[in-house]
């Protein structure tokens, strides 16, 4: 599991970490914790172009529905079937198996840091 604080954030509420010209993409536990029980995840297929700030997926929770967003362009080159089978990995460990999507980026956008989002999240 990636220290949070490593991380780059999106104001949607998404960490992303990124290794190379990969960013693998997950939910904030900010996130999980406002969504509640997460119940189905949807996410887009290997292989799908993605671009910056399009909606990518879904995550549905007993409580609502919140969208997946790309924080990068690029292509998807893995999706956690974990969290597809096992929905509530995203509330047990959002930062750890819990992660959502890995996006081999073509150009990486202005992101935050853990001390910005903080800032945004009231922490």
């Amino acid at each position: 599991m990636p220290e949070q604080s490593t991380l780059q954030y999106t104001a949607e509420h998404e960490w992303v970490l990124i290794e190379n010209d990969v960013a693998t993409i997950g939910i904030t536990a900010y996130a999980a914790e406002k969504l509640g029980d997460v119940v189905f995840v949807d996410l887009p297929n290997n292989g799908a172009s993605v671009t910056t700030g399009t909606v990518i997926g879904e995550i549905e929770s007993t409580k609502s529905v919140g969208e997946l967003f790309a924080p990068v362009n690029g292509e998807v080159t893995e999706v956690n079937d974990a969290v597809v089978d096992s929905p509530e990995l995203v509330n047990s460990d959002p930062f750890g198996a819990g992660w959502l999507v890995k996006i081999r980026f073509i150009e990486l956008p202005e992101l935050m840091t853990f001390a910005e989002y903080s800032v945004l999240v009231g922490e």
